[in-house]
């Protein structure tokens, strides 16, 4: 019967040192991967920031009188005179 029990308490004992060992690994890989959902979290804003920034300069590029104004400046273009347009029938 002493043999049973401590054979018992040992089973135990091994029982509550894995339970300890897996409660410190899940701890540890938990803590791991909140640090690297944090991490992209933060790529994440920072991306976002990025889009909206390159979208705003986007609309400044796109803006007709900005594209008027390089079409002249840059190119030499004009409206043409009235008498200068031809129209086209099918």
């Amino acid at each position: 019967m002493r043999a049973l029990g401590t054979l018992a308490l040992v089973a135990l004992l091994a029982a509550v040192l894995g339970s300890a060992l897996a409660v410190v690994w899940t701890r540890h890989e938990s803590r791991a991967l909140f640090i690297t959902l944090t991490t992209l979290q933060n790529q994440r804003d920072e991306l976002n920031i990025e889009f909206g920034r390159l979208e705003l300069e986007q609309a400044t590029w796109a803006e007709p009188r900005r594209i008027d104004e390089e079409a002249r400046g840059k190119l030499g273009m004009l409206m043409p005179r009235p008498q200068d347009v031809v129209l086209v029938h099918r």
